[in-house]
């Protein structure tokens, strides 16, 4: 994107592992984009988009990743006018999907139109402050970088940044892994090499990992004993070991490394010169900690009524013992209705604590039906 006139200040909000930000297309919107390091192009995610802002198709691409379903076909936008709070680009090619292959606004609980990485990324210096959600951006000459923090080289490859470093297994393997960082993926780190799944500590367990450009990825998560980033040592950190093998790629990886490691340090991309600069937030030594119900959930918005839906219960798990089943809806969380809450409260409640007691209403069929669920850490 263009330089901005000195150093722009953006708010955002973190939804569901999202950073959500405002931007506007063509003079129109604003429409919400989250930031992904992990996507080359920008990403429109939303069809609705298309057809409002007039966008004419200029050629297709086969987009693939991680996920359970086949590629599938994107066409290449007109060069468009991206304009993200002053900070301005007219010469943004954007992929367009045709299909809502993400369910992105239905995950997130609220409209998402798509995905923006590297065009915003390339000439600038990001500074990102999750303790205010926060965006600071400029040229990097006019960067006040933090003082102490770790300067982490990078590549950009493919579009994308990546860090070599030592990531430390369950058993004490050690290994130099590559790793795309992924602001866009809500787990820690991800490794994708099937071959690592001998490297899974005892605890461990099968579970849903989220939603890749290509559907569902499911696989097992584990705790690995340690992650180096540059003069840090993060211990004990959640990791997941995806079914696939890594997706075609230009770049040969070992893994992800995702928002849930970042947000522990306040963060500056600088893909100008290379460099990842890291310095410890409020959260760096908060215990990391998985979903505890076994839940995953979606939101859907029918007469101005958000509804909560169950999508998978994972074997084994509270939710599994409680007896709730897919496509229950939830209408109540001891006593507060689901309606009034969002997606990132009812997360942060089913990590909250081992063996935490809620009381659920659900709505199953036609019927209301009162659960006692009980929190259970199995990671």
């Amino acid at each position: 994107m263009n330089e901005p006139g000195g150093v722009e200040n953006i708010p955002f909000e973190l939804v569901r592992n999202l950073i959500v930000i405002k931007l506007k297309i063509n003079n129109r919107g604003p429409y919400n984009f989250a930031l992904d390091t992990g996507v080359g192009y920008m990403l429109i995610t939303e069809p609705s988009l298309i057809d409002s802002l007039g966008i004419e198709s200029k050629h297709t691409v086969k987009i693939h990743g991680l996920g359970e379903g086949n590629d599938f076909e994107a066409y290449i936008t007109s060069p468009l006018k991206i304009d993200l709070n002053g900070v301005v680009s007219s010469n943004i090619n954007a992929a367009a999907f045709t299909k809502d292959h993400f369910g992105l606004s239905a995950y997130a609980g609220r409209t998402i139109h798509g995905l923006l990485g590297f065009e915003f990324f390339s000439q600038l210096a990001v500074k990102i402050n999750f303790a205010d959600n926060r965006l600071v951006v400029s040229v990097p000459k006019d960067m006040k970088y933090y003082k102490r923090a770790a300067k982490i080289p990078i590549s950009i490859e493919d579009r994308k940044p990546y860090l070599t470093t030592r990531v430390t297994f369950a058993d004490g393997t050690i290994r130099q892994s590559k790793l795309v960082i992924d602001l866009g993926a809500g787990h820690f780190i991800s490794m994708e090499h099937l071959s690592d799944r001998d490297k899974l500590q005892p605890k461990h367990i099968r579970a849903s990992l989220g939603i890749g450009i290509n559907g569902p990825i499911s696989g097992y998560l584990s705790r690995i004993k340690s992650v180096e980033l540059g003069k840090y040592e993060v211990k004990n950190v959640i990791a997941a070991f995806p079914d696939n093998s890594q997706a075609p790629a230009a770049t040969p990886r070992d893994g992800n490394l995702g928002i849930g490691l970042l947000k522990k340090f306040n963060v500056i991309f600088d893909y100008p010169h290379n460099v990842l600069y890291l310095k410890p937030g409020s959260g760096y030594k908060k215990r990391d900690e998985h979903d505890m119900s076994g839940l995953t959930y979606y939101s859907i918005m029918d007469d101005d009524l958000v509804h909560i839906v169950i999508d998978k219960v994972e074997p084994g798990s509270a939710a599994s013992d409680a007896g709730l089943k897919q496509g229950d809806e939830i209408e109540m969380i001891d006593t507060h209705a689901v309606g009034n809450m969002s997606l990132q409260q009812i997360d942060d409640l089913f990590q909250s604590r081992d063996g935490r007691p809620f009381f659920l209403l659900i709505s199953r069929g036609k019927k209301y039906v009162p659960i006692r669920l009980t929190l259970k850490r199995r990671v």
